[in-house]
C-alpha cells in the first residue's frame, strides 16, 4: 500500500499564505496518521518536488495542492514525477466541497440576488485550465441559483478587470468569489480589481475548513486505490 503523500503547492512569498497552505498539510498528516505526508513546491518555496521525490524510495502519490490543470501540473509535475514510482493525483478543482466553501464566503459578504457575481481565478494559457474554471463557475452557478462570470488575473482569458469594469455599468454592487487557495500576490492583486466586495481565499481565517482537508485526502486515496489496481492488473 502507498505511504507516502507528496502535498505539492505553487509556494508564495507570503508569510500568511505559507501558514495558510503549511495548516491544510498539518491537518491532512492529523487525518492519515499512518501516511508520510510532505511537504513540496513547484516555485518561489523549497524544497522543489524534484528534490522531495530524490530523497524517497518507495511509491509515492504526489497530490496537487492546485485549483485547476495549467502548466505547473502538464509540465512541471509531470517532468518530476516521470519513470519514477510515483503517480499524480487530480487537481483540487472543481469539486462540491469547494463550491461549499465559496457559498459560505458569499454569504459571509452578504451576497445578494441584485448583486452580479464574478469567479476570479488565477489565470492560465492552458485551455484545460480554462476548462476547469468554466466547470468551476457553472457548479458555483447552479448552487446559488444564478450567472456566475468569470474574471481572469492572468493567462489568456478575459481580464478581470475588463469583466469588473463591464459589470460596473450595470450599476449594480459587484461580488468577487476568490477562486484562489490561499493569501499571496494573486489575492492582493484580486483584492484591488475594483469590485465592491472580494471573498478571502479558500485557506483564510485560522484553521482549514474540514471540507478541504477530506479533499486532500480523498483525492491521496483514490489515486493510491487507482494506481494499485492499474500496477495489479
Amino acid at each position: 500500500m502507498t505511504r507516502t503523500l507528496v502535498a505539492v503547492s505553487h509556494g508564495t512569498s507570503s508569510a500568511e499564505g505559507q501558514a495558510a497552505v503549511a495548516g491544510l498539510v498539518d491537518a491532512v498528516r492529523f487525518r492519515l496518521p499512518g501516511v508520510d505526508v510532505l511537504d513540496a513546491y513547484v516555485d518561489v518555496q523549497k524544497p522543489a518536488l524534484e528534490d522531495v521525490l530524490d530523497r524517497l524510495d518507495e511509491p509515492v502519490v504526489v497530490v496537487p495542492l492546485l485549483l485547476a490543470p495549467g502548466f505547473h501540473v502538464h509540465v512541471d509535475i509531470a517532468r518530476a514525477v516521470s519513470g519514477r514510482a510515483a503517480t499524480t493525483a487530480e487537481v483540487l478543482g472543481p469539486d462540491r466541497s469547494i463550491t461549499g466553501v465559496l457559498g459560505d464566503r458569499l454569504a459571509s459578504v452578504g451576497l445578494c440576488d441584485d448583486d452580479v457575481l464574478v469567479l476570479g481565478v488565477a489565470g492560465s494559457r492552458d485551455v484545460r485550465a480554462h476548462r476547469s474554471v468554466d466547470r468551476a463557475a457553472a457548479r458555483l452557478a447552479i448552487a446559488l441559483g444564478r450567472e456566475v462570470r468569470v474574471g481572469h488575473l492572468g493567462g489568456t482569458g478575459r481580464p478581470i478587470s475588463d469583466v469588473v469594469a463591464e459589470a460596473a455599468t450595470s450599476g449594480s454592487r459587484i461580488v468577487v468569489a476568490t477562486y484562489l487557495l490561499a493569501p499571496g500576490y494573486f489575492a492582493n492583486v484580486l483584492s484591488k480589481c475594483g469590485a465592491d466586495e472580494v471573498t478571502a481565499p479558500l485557506l483564510s481565517g485560522g484553521l482549514p475548513d474540514p471540507r478541504l482537508v477530506q479533499l486532500v485526502v480523498d483525492r491521496f486515496q483514490h489515486s493510491a486505490a487507482l494506481w494499485r489496481y492499474e500496477r495489479a492488473s
